[in-house]
């Protein structure tokens, strides 16, 4: 339920809330026929002001929020989203992110405290998301397996809430760069927009999976689609943690910093370029998160291309929430009457 999107079904009835300060206004115009008569009008005027004022004025309120919650009501208030047409300037975008136990290399800063670099690679594309609202685009995740993160969409909060999600080690480990790539072009082969494109990120070489990487860019130069081959970290010796503990998590010592030991880390940067290439896209190596910012920020500049596309929105009904209110206040009005507030004949 969206509140972004509140409205009235039936907004002409709200017209009827006018009834409302006009029976304010006609209530103490006219009343009851008197059911005693007095001989002295003061007499009545000092009973009156004793006796009837505040009750009189407390349940004419109350009938008056009533009467203006049950007008709520039958004007039908819904949230959600509803179904329309929009045009999207933009492309189909589908971001593959690599998954595996290397990422958890330290060899990234944010801010000059160093990172893993999933961490960093994830505010980057953040970034870039939000950078470029009107373009459709998907999410992968791989390791030894690919995995549909999100399919392709324009409701990027939703996007971003699945980005944040992604953790080192929830998919099995591995470097299954081919798999990766032929399953984000499954899920752009069919769509009908101008410009599709896959940007891979990763920091290994393809070690596992079915389907070589070159043969996956084959493919995707066959279907028209551009792969952005982006290869992330230092090569040589790196810093890792150690070991990691029951939840998959760096393991750290007493004082909570990560224990951490070294590894070499090996990037297949050929493979990558020749991917790149086979599909008329490009290249790129970063070893620090400026680097990886101008990457995402060059791809940015692609063409763009418009496409109207039908968003599904649903409303929901809340007419029951005024309703509520008005029969909760008329049992209240009821209790009144029949107690504190009750009428002599």
């Amino acid at each position: 339920m969206n509140w972004d999107n509140f409205r009235f079904a039936q907004p002409e009835l709200l017209w009827l809330l006018l009834i409302i300060p006009c029976f304010l206004l006609l209530r103490g115009k006219t009343g009851r026929k008197a059911s005693i008569l007095f001989p002295s009008t003061f007499l009545v005027r000092q009973v009156a002001a004793f006796v009837q004022s505040k009750p009189g004025r407390f349940t004419g309120w109350l009938r008056a929020l009533i009467l203006t919650f049950a007008l709520l009501a039958l004007a039908r208030p819904q949230a959600g989203e509803e179904l329309s047409k929009i045009t999207s300037s933009g492309m189909d975008i589908v971001l593959t992110v690599d998954l595996s136990t290397s990422m958890w290399a330290h060899d990234f800063e944010i801010n000059g405290v160093p990172q893993d670099r999933l961490t960093v690679v994830k505010e980057v594309i953040r970034e870039f998301i939000e950078k470029r609202p009107s373009d459709r685009i998907g999410l992968v995740a791989f390791a030894a397996d690919p995995y549909l993160i999100s399919p392709l969409t324009l409701k990027h909060d939703w996007l971003l809430e699945r980005l944040d999600d992604l953790e080192i080690g929830m998919v099995t480990d591995g470097t299954a760069i081919g798999s990766a790539v032929g399953s984000s072009v499954n899920r752009l082969m069919d769509q009908e927009a101008k410009s599709r494109i896959v940007i891979l990120l990763t920091d290994g070489a393809n070690n596992r999976g079915q389907i070589q990487p070159i043969a996956a860019a084959e493919a995707a130069a066959a279907f028209g689609i551009k792969v952005y081959a982006v290869g992330v970290g230092r090569e040589g010796i790196v810093r890792v943690p150690a070991r990691l503990d029951r939840n998959n998590k760096p393991a750290r010592n007493s004082d909570g910093s990560i224990i951490f030991t070294s590894s070499r880390s090996s990037i297949d940067l050929k493979t990558l370029e020749e991917i790149a290439k086979k599909t008329n896209a490009h290249y790129f190596h970063a070893t620090d998160s400026d680097e990886l910012d101008a990457i995402y920020n060059e791809i940015d500049t692609l063409e763009k291309t418009d496409k109207e596309l039908s968003v599904r929105i649903l409303y929901s009904d809340l007419f029951w929430i005024p309703l509520a209110a008005a029969l909760g206040l008329l049992v209240l009005e009821q209790a009144f009457g029949q107690t504190r507030y009750r009428r002599l004949p």
